[in-house]
This record gives C-alpha cells, structure tokens and sequence, in this order.
C-alpha cells in the first residue's frame, strides 16, 4: 500500500527512468524477486540530492543487493561505503557493484551495523579518517536512533543523513495502518526516534511522504 494517494503514486511511477540499462536490469530483478531497495520515486528523490550536494564520500546502513550504493557513485563519482550484515546478501552486492564495474568507489563491509559503526569510530579518533558528507541509513528500523547516533562522528560539518521508509507504510502516522497490531514495538521506536531528530537542535530536518517516507536532516 501506498502512503500517499494510489492514483498520484501510479503517475509518479509513469515519470521514472532509470540512468542507465545497467541500474535497469538490477532494479527490475530486484523488484522480480521482492528484494527490499529503495522505491522509484526515492531514487528519482535522492539523485537530484547527491546532484546538488555532490558528496565525495558516502556511508550507507543496509546494502541489501547494492542499488542505491551504485546510484550515488554513478551520480557523482563520490566513494561509497556501505554495511551489510548479511554475508550471503553482501556477496549478491559485491557482485552486482564488480558488473556495473563500480567496484573502485564502493567498499562493502561485512557485519551487524552498530558494531561496523563502532569499528568506523574507532578509525576516526586514531587519525588519518576522512569524514562523510552523506550518511543514508536503510536498514533494520528498529535500530534507527542507534544508527544515527553511532553516525554522527563520523560526519562532517555540514553533512546530511537521509532516512528510508520512516513512515513505515503509514504506520508511523497512524495506528490504523497497523491492521493486525503487529508492529506496535517497531511503530513506538519509529515515532520516537522521528520526534528525536525533529528536535535535535544540531540538524534541521524534514520528513516526507515520498516512496515509504524520507526524513532529510541537514547538520547545521
């Protein structure tokens, strides 16, 4: 289901058009086989971003098969660093990023998310660590305010962190999306963690109804 109105999200879709054949193909077998990557309308969203912040390096939380990674190296050259937990998912990636020959501007590393951005810590208090102007954090829910929290070091004055699918197919919003009370914990977390961001006094921040939801904060 759609968080904005079916009729308008269909015409959306009818405007997308991929950048190359390459990023094509991997989207549509991504989409063939459920994978989770980001929406059409998200993409469209986040490259005309990468255009007009042209970051040199990027760090994403959550690979999945490396679609969004290969969409911001292909935007602007920038170096990508991106965090898998899955092995078996993280190979799929590393395969996909060597066929769309991006493999010199994006690194994979392999591990749960918060011990990966502690390990990133850890490089950047010993020296000699360059900063990220972008952070994208798409990855297990439940885990954001940890996510963004172990990120903020890591990133440079005036950077930004974009979020993924923080409205949750509605749920974020309201209750009644949430049709079989399932999700209670994952909503609570996600309402508190937008409300965390929302007042935290070093970024200003936006959340939008695009794709699944997209909160942009922007490192004052």
């Amino acid at each position: 289901m759609n968080i904005t109105n079916d009729i308008v999200a269909a015409y959306i879709d009818t405007l997308y058009k991929s950048s190359s054949a390459d990023l094509q193909n991997l989207r549509a077998t991504a989409e063939q086989n459920h994978v989770p990557i980001i929406l059409r309308d998200t993409e469209n969203l986040l490259r005309l971003i990468v255009k007009l912040k042209k970051p040199a390096r990027v760090l994403e939380i959550g690979t999945a098969v490396g679609f969004s990674s290969c969409v911001f190296a292909e935007c602007c050259g920038c170096r990508v660093t991106t965090i898998e937990h899955e092995g078996e998912t993280a190979a799929i990636a590393e395969a996909n990023i060597r066929s769309l020959g991006f493999e010199d501007r994006i690194k994979v590393l392999r591990g749960e998310g918060t011990e990966v951005l502690k390990t990133l810590q850890e490089s950047e208090r010993d020296g000699g660590f360059q900063r990220f102007d972008m952070v994208f954090i798409d990855a297990a829910k439940s885990h954001y305010r940890e996510f963004w929290n172990l990120s903020l070091p890591l990133l440079a004055e005036g950077g930004l962190i974009i979020c993924d699918n923080v409205l949750q197919k509605g749920m974020t919003a309201s209750d009644e999306f949430d049709t079989r009370r399932r999700y209670k914990t994952s909503i609570r977390r996600m309402r508190e963690f937008i409300k965390y961001i929302n007042s935290a006094e070093d970024f200003d921040t936006a959340v939008l109804p695009v794709g699944d939801g997209v909160s942009i904060s922007i490192s004052k």
